[in-house]
This record gives C-alpha cells, structure tokens and sequence, in this order.
C-alpha cells in the first residue's frame, strides 16, 4: 500500500508542476528571542485515532488504563484540539477527519481545501482532465470497446456529498471526447437539502440530458435510482442491505421500472403521501419493456461523491475479489473510479479522480533549511503519513531528514493489537540518547488501525500499548532535556459505539448490545507539551478554535524559532513571553 501512494502522489505533483504551480520564495526561518531551543530533541508524538470521547461507554480510550496520559491531562499543558472538518480543509464540520488530511494539516500547519472545493477547483481548471490521468483510462477505455459510461452518486448540490455541478461537468467532458453513451444512477437526496426538493432536481437534470442529447451524437439517460437512505449509500457496515438493493438496481438492473427519474419519484409520492426522498424506494429505466442500463463487462463507473463514508461500501462491492457482505452474483469486469480517495489506510478505491492537494512550505522544509536534524518513524501502516503526508504529498525527503520504517505485522490488527509499538519506541528512545536529532516524528498506529476492527477488547489492548510507550518516551526526555508534544491525527478509538445523534446515548440491538463503530470520529484530540526540565517556560497561547494544523508552529517554537507568519498559531508561549 505505501508504494501505491508514494506512486500516486508523483502523479499528482507533476501534475501541479504541468498545470503551473506558483513558485514560491522559501523564507528561512528566524531564530526566536525568548527561547534558544531545548537541550534534547522536540518529539512529537502522533497517538493515530486517539481522540477525546462524548460518553464514557463508547470510549475505549478512557475505558483502558493509562496512567501516563492521565498524568500528562492534569500536570502538562494540555487543551483539546479539531481534528475533523473544516479544520483540516474539508467542506462540512460532520466530515470526520482522516489520516491523511490530518497529517496535511500537523505537517504543513495551515489548512489546505480538501473534498468539495479541491473537487470543484480540479473539474474548473481541467486537472481532473489533464494528461495521462484516470478520467483519460476510464474515457479511453469505453471508447475503446463502444461500451458504456456509468456516473452513481447523489443528485443534489448539497455539497456535503456530491455536487450535481460536477455531474454535469463530467458529462460535457465525456461528450467532448467522444463517449456515446452515458447511464447515470441516480441517488436521490433529501438530507442535505430539503427534504421533498426531489423534482428540482430531476426537472433540472432531465432538462440538462435533453440538451446534451439534441444533436442526436449522445445517449445520456438516467438509468436507475432510489432513496439515498433506501440505497447504497450505508455507512459504517450499519446495513449492507442497502448496498445489496443499490447493487440490484445499478448492476443488474433488477425493479420496478419507469419511463423516466420524473415518473418513478412522482409515483412513489403518489402511493405513499408524506414520503420523505431519502427513502424513496429504487427504480430502475426502462425503454421497451427493458431496462437502459445495466452495468457489464468492460464498461467504467465512476461513483461521483467526494465524501468517504457513505461511499466505501458500494466502492469494496465493486473492488473486491470476494465479499462476504452480500451475495453480489457475478462481478462485472468494468474499470471503477471514485471522485475521490475514500480511506488512505486501505488504498480505497484503486483508482480515483481527484489528487491530494499540491502543498509547499511544510515544518519539515523549514526545518531542512534552518539545519534542523529530523527522524520520521512509523511501521508500515503509517509510514507513508509520517513521511509522504506530513511532507505535503511529497515523496522526497528533505536533506536534513532520516526515514525510518519498522514493517508491520501481516496479521489481523486484533489478533496483534500492541502492533509495533514497542519497536517503533526502541528506535525513537535510541534516537533521543543518541543526540543526533533535534526533532522527532512518530505515529503510533494502534488506535486507529485496531479500533477499526471493532473488536473492543484489542482495542483497550491497543491503547493501552500506546500509553505505555508514550511513557517510555517521556522517561528518555526526562534524562536528555527535551520536550515532547502529544497529539492525534483524528479519532477513533475514541467512539466505538454508535450514539444518538440528539440524546448522545448509546444505540442498542436488539440484545441490548452497543452497535459497534469503526469509523473515524467527529471528537476532539489532546493537545499535549511535556517539558520536564521547563527550560522553555513555556505557556498555553490564547488560541480560538484550535487544530491539528497548530501543531507545526508549536513544535517549531520550542525548537526555538519563530514560526511562518501565515503557519497556524503556536499554541504556546515560551521563555519572558509567558512571565
């Protein structure tokens, strides 16, 4: 997996580089007045999916015991940090966070556009489009074999998941290059706009598709639809049933069938008044008594949301050799794309249209220039965000900077929840004696990597490896004078159960047992220096709203410098500033 992103992130900055990216002028950074710097290394701790839980039931990190945290809570500088939404560039607070936005934000300390403004930008400017991308092999492939274009996704500009702008931007593109015919399945919205606004929407649709069709050189039709909480658009493994309808109706084109999207929503409304369109049941276009749009061997899909996690069920349906979940029957062999990465941990989907953002001026290149010794550590799981990520979606390393990897177990995660651990300790405590570094970066993968499992009881194990080795750091800077900064990239671990969005209380089966949760979560994360010598005096700033993305002027102010002007607030003070 970490070669498969270092590959696509030298796609994607060469693009930035095709397209004409501004060049910049690196400003070295000054050496601060108040405070020269410790005598032992800055470590910045990164605890993956350790975050700050809503109820004491759903969090497996209060339920595990940590001794080392807990003290750190009540005698280091602590605060509470975002780690999700618009804090780390993506469009809407109820956006959980990601590892790779998160390490964006913690490398670069300013917020970059991610998800729908990155999306909007790419189709505007054409780089969605440009050169060698995946839009040309999905284009290129239909033309090839006459066969067939499919667009699935949410048909709103609500713009939390999807845009219909987009939409309609891609189905020009493909007009202009040729592809004669497009099937869109269309999932219909009603949660993120207006619950009943259905028809704007298929009015504006079908009048935009009987445009593009007038000249007689296209056949661009709706192919088969329904209820975005009806359909395929699960999340969180909470009910492959709908998966399995979607999968019915877009592939097989198996239901009830319409003469148009207009029909079938005004029939469904017809039959059950007051229905809301998030539950609209599926439909699925006929002409002549068969069904438009099937989706066969040799075509290619694209699913158009830019939003992760009502997206990586269908997308697995699709991608995967074998599934478990439902019995999906044959699958066909079609190219599948989505707008969008949708989890970085599992490199899903294969191929996607939209790159990372192309990021300059990151902690590590100032670092670099200022003659700052660095070490980024992690197994396997999180190397590529210790080091490609953190580095801005750069796979080169700076010249001041060491690499090192400790190669993950090939197990499963709850089969071996203390992962590497403690390996990835010995190295950073080896480091800290050593002298040979003034900063340090490491990513313990355990929360995030095991709290997607779902299996509580590794995940209490996993937690409580972190909290462990958290100590033995804090041990080596005990001895050696230096400062550690702790903090998370989002959380997980955090949040294991399902709640109630109005009550917070934990949603039950019908055993009575919490629904379990793997996702990410919307939670805060600690915001943590430790400074056993107190060399740097130092304070918690008056930060408002602080993020991840202050982390970077953080760590740059205790190695003694002044951070960029436009980095994200430190959340410190140091030396005479703090009395």
């Amino acid at each position: 997996m970490k070669m498969m992103l270092l590959v696509r992130g030298e796609v994607g900055i060469l693009e930035a580089v095709l397209l004409g990216k501004q060049e910049f002028e690196m400003i070295e950074l000054k050496k601060s007045k108040d405070f020269a710097g410790p005598e032992g290394p800055v470590v910045l701790v990164i605890m993956d999916g350790v975050g700050i839980g809503k109820n004491p039931d759903s969090d497996y990190v209060k339920q595990a015991e940590t001794p080392n945290l807990n003290w750190l809570h009540e005698n280091a500088l602590y605060t509470e940090l975002r780690a999700h939404g618009v804090a780390v560039g993506l469009p809407d607070d109820g956006d959980m966070g990601n590892s790779e936005v998160g390490h964006n934000a913690i490398g670069c300390g300013r917020v970059f556009e991610q998800g729908a403004a990155l999306v909007g930008k790419a189709i505007a400017s054409g780089a969605m489009y440009a050169g060698d991308s995946v839009w040309h092999e999905l284009i290129s492939n239909v033309n090839k074999r006459s066969s067939t274009l499919h667009f699935i996704g949410l048909l709103s500009d609500g713009n939390v998941h999807s845009n219909l702008n987009h939409l309609e931007s891609m189905l020009r593109k493909a007009k202009e290059q040729g592809v004669k015919k497009a099937r869109i399945h269309a999932l219909i919205d009603g949660r993120d706009v207006p619950p009943t606004s259905a028809l704007e929407y298929v009015e504006r649709f079908e009048a935009f598709l009987k445009e593009l069709n007038a000249d007689g050189a296209v056949d661009y039709c709706v192919a088969s639809g329904g209820g975005r909480m009806n359909i395929t658009m699960d999340r969180y493994d909470a009910n492959w049933d709908m998966v399995k309808r979607g999968w019915a109706t877009h592939v097989k084109a198996e239901g009830r069938m319409f003469a148009s999207m207009k029909a079938a929503v005004e029939t469904f409304r017809r039959e059950k008044p007051g229905i809301l369109d998030q539950d609209l049941p599926p439909f699925v276009i006929e002409r002549a008594g068969a069904p438009v749009g099937p989706i066969v061997d040799g075509d290619s899909v694209i699913f158009f949301n830019f939003r992760g996690d009502r997206s990586l069920e269908i997308t697995k349906a699709f991608e995967a050799d074998e599934l478990k979940e439902f019995d999906r029957g044959p699958k066909p062999d079609v190219l599948y794309a989505g707008m969008m990465q949708y989890d970085g941990d599992l490199g899903v989907p294969a191929r996607y249209l939209v790159t990372p953002p192309a990021i300059d001026r990151t902690m590590s290149e100032y670092l670099s220039n200022a003659g700052v010794k660095q070490l980024a550590i992690s197994e396997t799981q999180k190397f590529g965000h210790m080091t490609y990520f953190f580095n801005g979606n750069n796979s080169g390393k700076f010249p001041t900077e060491t690499w090192k990897e400790i190669p993950s177990d090939v197990c499963p995660f709850e089969d071996a929840p203390r992962m590497k651990a403690d390996e990835i300790t010995d190295a950073v405590v080896q480091a800290i004696e050593s002298g040979d570094y003034k900063f340090i970066r490491l990513n313990f993968p355990n929360g995030d990597m095991v709290g997607h499992t779902g299996v509580v009881s590794a995940v209490k194990l996993a937690v409580e490896a972190v909290d462990e080795n958290v100590g033995r750091i804090m041990d080596a800077l005990n001895k050696t004078g230096g400062i550690m900064v702790c903090s998370a990239d989002h959380g997980n671990a955090d949040d294991m159960c399902e709640l109630d969005k109005k009550t917070g209380a934990l949603v039950l089966d019908e055993q009575g047992r919490c629904k379990p949760k793997t996702a990410h979560s919307l939670n805060p994360v600690p915001g943590i220096v430790y400074d056993p010598s107190g060399t740097a005096n130092a304070c918690l700033a008056d930060v408002q709203g602080a993020g991840i993305a202050n982390l970077a002027a953080t760590c740059i102010t205790l190695l003694g410098f002044e951070p960029p002007e436009d980095y994200a607030r430190s959340l410190v003070k140091v030396g005479q500033a703090c009395g």
